[in-house]
Protein backbone atom coordinates (compact mmCIF):
# COMPACT_ATOMS: atom_id res chain seq x y z
CA UNK A 1 0.00 0.00 0.00
CA UNK A 2 1.55 3.65 -1.15
CA UNK A 3 0.17 6.67 0.78
CA UNK A 4 1.24 9.90 -1.28
CA UNK A 5 2.30 12.85 1.25
CA UNK A 6 1.79 14.97 -2.27
CA UNK A 7 -1.60 13.65 -3.82
CA UNK A 8 -3.81 11.09 -3.67
CA UNK A 9 -2.15 7.86 -5.13
CA UNK A 10 -4.83 4.60 -5.55
CA UNK A 11 -7.14 6.89 -3.71
CA UNK A 12 -5.50 7.65 -0.42
CA UNK A 13 -4.25 10.82 0.78
CA UNK A 14 -2.35 12.43 3.91
CA UNK A 15 -2.10 15.90 5.24
CA UNK A 16 1.36 15.62 6.76
CA UNK A 17 1.19 19.73 7.25
CA UNK A 18 -2.15 19.83 9.39
CA UNK A 19 -0.41 18.19 12.38
CA UNK A 20 2.33 20.73 12.23
CA UNK A 21 0.30 23.82 11.76
CA UNK A 22 -1.88 23.00 14.28
CA UNK A 23 0.44 25.35 16.83
CA UNK A 24 -0.92 28.60 15.61
CA UNK A 25 -4.39 27.69 13.97
CA UNK A 26 -6.30 24.90 16.36
CA UNK A 27 -9.38 25.53 13.78
CA UNK A 28 -7.67 23.38 11.14
CA UNK A 29 -7.82 20.10 12.86
CA UNK A 30 -11.66 19.32 10.77
CA UNK A 31 -9.50 19.71 7.22
CA UNK A 32 -8.35 17.42 4.98
CA UNK A 33 -6.41 19.56 2.54
CA UNK A 34 -3.30 17.61 1.67
CA UNK A 35 0.06 19.03 1.34
CA UNK A 36 2.92 18.58 -0.81
CA UNK A 37 6.09 17.53 1.38
CA UNK A 38 8.14 20.71 -0.21
CA UNK A 39 5.80 22.44 1.64
CA UNK A 40 7.39 21.31 5.49
CA UNK A 41 9.48 23.93 5.75
CA UNK A 42 11.11 25.77 8.54
CA UNK A 43 10.13 29.47 8.45
CA UNK A 44 12.93 31.38 7.56
CA UNK A 45 14.30 34.08 9.47
CA UNK A 46 14.54 37.59 8.62
CA UNK A 47 18.22 38.81 7.45
CA UNK A 48 18.85 42.73 9.52
CA UNK A 49 18.78 45.22 7.25
CA UNK A 50 21.46 47.98 7.09
CA UNK A 51 20.04 51.31 7.34
CA UNK A 52 21.40 54.11 4.82
CA UNK A 53 23.74 56.58 6.66
CA UNK A 54 23.13 60.21 7.26
CA UNK A 55 25.49 62.20 5.61
CA UNK A 56 24.90 65.34 6.68
CA UNK A 57 24.80 64.05 10.68
CA UNK A 58 27.26 60.90 10.45
CA UNK A 59 30.88 61.54 11.97
CA UNK A 60 33.56 61.42 9.13
CA UNK A 61 34.39 57.63 9.38
CA UNK A 62 31.59 56.57 11.08
CA UNK A 63 29.12 54.12 9.78
CA UNK A 64 25.28 53.90 11.52
CA UNK A 65 25.29 50.20 13.77
CA UNK A 66 22.71 47.53 12.08
CA UNK A 67 19.80 47.29 14.26
CA UNK A 68 19.44 44.27 16.38
CA UNK A 69 17.67 41.23 14.52
CA UNK A 70 14.07 40.67 15.45
CA UNK A 71 14.07 38.23 18.88
CA UNK A 72 17.80 39.26 19.28
CA UNK A 73 19.50 40.19 22.30
CA UNK A 74 21.07 43.88 22.79
CA UNK A 75 24.85 43.34 22.50
CA UNK A 76 26.76 44.07 25.65
CA UNK A 77 29.76 45.09 23.68
CA UNK A 78 27.65 48.27 21.78
CA UNK A 79 28.87 46.28 18.40
CA UNK A 80 26.88 45.96 15.01
CA UNK A 81 24.47 43.05 15.51
CA UNK A 82 25.73 39.85 13.67
CA UNK A 83 24.62 40.60 9.60
CA UNK A 84 24.97 36.49 9.14
CA UNK A 85 22.48 35.68 6.48
CA UNK A 86 19.62 33.52 8.48
CA UNK A 87 17.46 33.21 5.08
CA UNK A 88 18.67 29.43 4.17
CA UNK A 89 16.72 26.81 6.41
CA UNK A 90 17.89 24.94 8.74
CA UNK A 91 19.14 21.45 8.10
CA UNK A 92 16.88 19.20 10.39
CA UNK A 93 18.70 18.06 14.18
CA UNK A 94 20.07 14.41 14.38
CA UNK A 95 18.66 13.99 18.07
CA UNK A 96 16.27 17.15 18.50
CA UNK A 97 12.99 16.68 19.74
CA UNK A 98 11.93 12.99 20.93
CA UNK A 99 9.78 12.72 17.59
CA UNK A 100 12.21 13.68 15.35
CA UNK A 101 13.87 12.53 12.59
CA UNK A 102 17.39 10.45 14.36
CA UNK A 103 19.17 10.08 10.81
CA UNK A 104 22.86 10.86 11.51
CA UNK A 105 24.98 10.66 8.30
CA UNK A 106 27.59 10.25 10.64
CA UNK A 107 26.95 7.96 12.98
CA UNK A 108 26.75 4.48 12.80
CA UNK A 109 23.19 3.08 11.51
CA UNK A 110 21.29 1.53 14.16
CA UNK A 111 20.20 -2.41 13.68
CA UNK A 112 17.00 -2.68 11.95
CA UNK A 113 14.99 -5.01 13.44
CA UNK A 114 11.95 -7.26 12.31
CA UNK A 115 11.27 -10.26 14.66
CA UNK A 116 8.33 -8.80 17.11
CA UNK A 117 9.68 -11.77 19.62
CA UNK A 118 12.69 -9.46 20.38
CA UNK A 119 10.50 -6.73 21.90
CA UNK A 120 10.23 -6.28 25.65
CA UNK A 121 6.81 -7.55 26.39
CA UNK A 122 4.66 -4.28 27.28
CA UNK A 123 6.01 -3.04 23.94
CA UNK A 124 4.76 -6.35 21.96
CA UNK A 125 1.67 -6.27 23.74
CA UNK A 126 1.07 -2.69 22.74
CA UNK A 127 2.17 -2.72 19.94
CA UNK A 128 -0.24 -5.58 19.11
CA UNK A 129 -3.55 -3.92 20.80
CA UNK A 130 -2.48 -0.98 18.29
CA UNK A 131 -2.39 -3.52 15.33
CA UNK A 132 -5.61 -5.43 16.11
CA UNK A 133 -7.55 -1.97 17.31
CA UNK A 134 -6.15 -0.68 13.00
CA UNK A 135 -7.78 -3.95 11.43
CA UNK A 136 -11.12 -3.79 13.68
CA UNK A 137 -11.87 -0.38 11.14
CA UNK A 138 -13.14 1.35 13.86
CA UNK A 139 -11.30 3.98 14.96
CA UNK A 140 -13.04 4.41 18.06
CA UNK A 141 -11.25 0.96 19.05
CA UNK A 142 -7.51 3.57 19.00
CA UNK A 143 -9.44 5.45 21.63
CA UNK A 144 -8.66 3.55 25.37
CA UNK A 145 -5.01 2.41 23.78
CA UNK A 146 -4.50 6.84 23.10
CA UNK A 147 -5.55 7.57 26.76
CA UNK A 148 -5.63 10.98 28.23
CA UNK A 149 -4.28 13.41 29.98
CA UNK A 150 -0.83 13.58 30.78
CA UNK A 151 0.05 10.24 29.25
CA UNK A 152 -2.12 10.72 26.23
CA UNK A 153 -0.32 10.11 22.96
CA UNK A 154 1.37 12.66 21.05
CA UNK A 155 -1.27 12.68 17.88
CA UNK A 156 0.65 16.37 16.72
CA UNK A 157 3.82 17.95 16.76
CA UNK A 158 1.56 21.10 18.18
CA UNK A 159 -0.95 20.85 20.61
CA UNK A 160 -4.50 19.57 19.24
CA UNK A 161 -7.77 21.10 20.48
CA UNK A 162 -10.93 18.96 21.02
CA UNK A 163 -11.25 15.22 21.27
CA UNK A 164 -8.22 13.20 19.57
CA UNK A 165 -10.15 10.27 17.93
CA UNK A 166 -12.00 13.31 15.45
CA UNK A 167 -8.61 14.70 15.64
CA UNK A 168 -7.75 11.77 13.25
CA UNK A 169 -10.97 11.51 11.39
CA UNK A 170 -10.17 14.96 10.42
CA UNK A 171 -6.30 13.65 9.54
CA UNK A 172 -7.90 10.88 7.41
CA UNK A 173 -9.01 11.47 3.63
CA UNK A 174 -12.07 9.53 3.81
CA UNK A 175 -13.14 11.04 7.09
CA UNK A 176 -14.14 8.12 9.14
CA UNK A 177 -10.56 7.10 9.74
CA UNK A 178 -10.25 3.80 7.93
CA UNK A 179 -7.16 5.65 5.97
CA UNK A 180 -5.44 6.64 9.09
CA UNK A 181 -5.91 3.69 10.28
CA UNK A 182 -4.32 1.77 7.38
CA UNK A 183 -1.42 4.10 7.72
CA UNK A 184 -0.91 3.69 11.07
CA UNK A 185 -1.02 -0.36 10.39
CA UNK A 186 1.54 -0.31 7.40
CA UNK A 187 3.97 2.05 9.69
CA UNK A 188 4.06 -0.90 12.65
CA UNK A 189 4.15 -3.63 9.91
CA UNK A 190 7.32 -2.38 8.59
CA UNK A 191 10.93 -3.30 10.67
CA UNK A 192 11.78 -1.05 13.85
CA UNK A 193 14.48 0.75 15.37
CA UNK A 194 15.74 0.79 19.36
CA UNK A 195 16.84 3.93 19.73
CA UNK A 196 18.67 6.16 23.10
CA UNK A 197 18.90 2.59 24.84
CA UNK A 198 19.25 3.07 28.69
CA UNK A 199 18.31 6.70 28.73
CA UNK A 200 15.17 8.42 29.88
CA UNK A 201 14.55 9.21 25.93
CA UNK A 202 14.37 5.27 25.33
CA UNK A 203 12.13 4.50 22.29
CA UNK A 204 11.40 1.70 19.88
CA UNK A 205 10.24 3.10 16.56
CA UNK A 206 8.35 2.26 13.69
CA UNK A 207 9.29 2.51 10.61
CA UNK A 208 12.92 2.18 11.23
CA UNK A 209 13.55 4.76 8.35
CA UNK A 210 13.20 7.41 11.42
CA UNK A 211 16.71 6.81 11.95
CA UNK A 212 18.61 6.34 8.65
CA UNK A 213 19.44 8.07 6.37
CA UNK A 214 17.80 7.97 3.30
CA UNK A 215 20.00 8.19 0.37
CA UNK A 216 22.05 5.15 2.61
CA UNK A 217 19.25 2.94 1.74
CA UNK A 218 19.94 -0.23 -0.40
CA UNK A 219 17.75 -1.63 -3.16
CA UNK A 220 15.53 -3.59 -0.62
CA UNK A 221 15.14 -0.92 1.46
CA UNK A 222 13.53 1.74 -0.78
CA UNK A 223 10.88 -1.42 -1.55
CA UNK A 224 9.79 -1.01 1.63
CA UNK A 225 9.78 2.62 2.45
CA UNK A 226 7.80 3.11 -1.52
CA UNK A 227 4.95 0.69 0.50
CA UNK A 228 4.45 4.34 3.14
CA UNK A 229 5.27 6.70 0.13
CA UNK A 230 5.56 7.26 -3.36
CA UNK A 231 9.16 7.87 -5.40
CA UNK A 232 8.18 11.47 -5.32
CA UNK A 233 7.77 11.55 -2.10
CA UNK A 234 11.36 10.10 -1.30
CA UNK A 235 12.83 12.83 -3.87
CA UNK A 236 10.97 15.70 -1.42
CA UNK A 237 12.15 13.92 1.64
CA UNK A 238 15.67 13.07 0.13
CA UNK A 239 16.19 16.83 0.04
CA UNK A 240 14.85 17.82 3.65
CA UNK A 241 17.16 15.59 4.67
CA UNK A 242 15.11 13.09 6.72
CA UNK A 243 11.87 11.05 6.82
CA UNK A 244 9.05 12.51 7.85
CA UNK A 245 6.13 10.46 7.17
CA UNK A 246 4.05 8.93 9.96
CA UNK A 247 6.11 7.33 12.53
CA UNK A 248 4.91 5.92 15.73
CA UNK A 249 7.32 5.79 19.45
CA UNK A 250 6.76 3.07 22.15
CA UNK A 251 8.26 3.26 25.28
CA UNK A 252 10.06 0.20 27.04
CA UNK A 253 7.34 0.15 29.63
CA UNK A 254 4.33 0.13 26.94
CA UNK A 255 3.60 3.71 26.97
CA UNK A 256 2.23 4.39 23.30
CA UNK A 257 3.99 7.88 23.20
CA UNK A 258 3.32 9.41 19.52
CA UNK A 259 2.26 8.88 16.23
CA UNK A 260 3.18 11.48 13.98
CA UNK A 261 4.05 13.01 10.86
CA UNK A 262 6.29 15.84 9.73
CA UNK A 263 8.76 18.21 11.22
Amino acid sequence: MRFSMSGRPRGLTLNILIAASCLALPLCLASTSSYALSEIQREDLPSPVTPPADSDSAAPGATVPMPEAPGSKPSDSGQPADDTDKSEPETPPANGGITSPRADPDAPPPAVVYDLNTLPEPVKRMHGLIIEACRTGDIEKLRPLIGKGDSMTQLSLGDIDGDPITFLKGLSGDGDGQEILAILEEVLSAGYVHVDTGTPQELYVWPYFFALPLDKLDARQRVELFKLVTASDYDDMKQFGAYIFYRVGITPTGQWLFFVAGD
